[in-house]
């Protein structure tokens, strides 16, 4: 109690009175009981499966991204290993031919000529099938990109003009599978 007296006479009143006395604790608020912790443990184990769940679909998108990935690895070994299955089964009929022509009894000139006529014909037919494409540049302009110069010769053709070619190149899409091995025109003086 306290040295004023009113302030005791006060603290009297209430406790006969029936209020409560004051303390140092503040009142309990709505919703807070005297279980927070519960509440909080209930959130927790909510966060904790949350967690795991989420846990659990990266590791099944992470194994699912992995199976894809070596997939892929294993189709980009098979287009690479098998990827010209298609034009060696196109030069089977070629091989054919050619043992064919060679393995007549006594075949004349005419029908070995009819022979690698035919041969040529598949051959030519495996090519165009896979898009190789011949390079005969005659009478146009060198180009390094196709053509590889053996030799100049003095001629009636502009110079840098493809005059003779010694041997065809070919194309694959576009690519160059063999440049053109050609002669090239020069000027009568000597300059190029």
């Amino acid at each position: 109690m306290s040295n004023n007296p009113d302030q005791n006479t006060q603290v009297s009143a209430e406790v006969e009175g029936g209020l409560p006395a004051p303390t140092d604790t503040p009142p309990e608020r709505p919703g807070e009981g005297p279980e927070p912790t519960a509440h909080l443990a209930a959130l927790l184990k909510e966060a904790e499966d949350e967690a795991a769940r989420l846990k659990d679909a990266w590791l099944r998108a992470k194994a699912e991204t992995e199976n894809v990935r070596k997939q892929a690895q294993n189709d980009l070994a098979k287009a690479h290993k098998y990827a010209i299955e298609r034009f060696a089964q196109d030069l089977l009929t070629v091989k054919d031919a050619l043992e064919l022509s060679l393995a007549t009894p006594n075949a004349t000139t005419e029908a070995l000529k009819d022979g690698v006529e035919l041969t040529l014909k598949n051959l030519n037919a495996a090519f165009d099938k896979a898009r190789i494409v011949e390079i005969d540049p005659t009478g146009e302009k060198y180009d390094p990109h196709r053509h590889q110069a053996m030799t100049m010769i003095e001629s009636a053709e502009p110079p840098g003009t493809v005059v003779q070619v010694f041997q065809k190149g070919y194309l694959l899409n576009d690519r160059v599978l063999r440049p053109a091995l050609v002669a090239v025109a020069k000027a009568k003086d000597g300059s190029a």
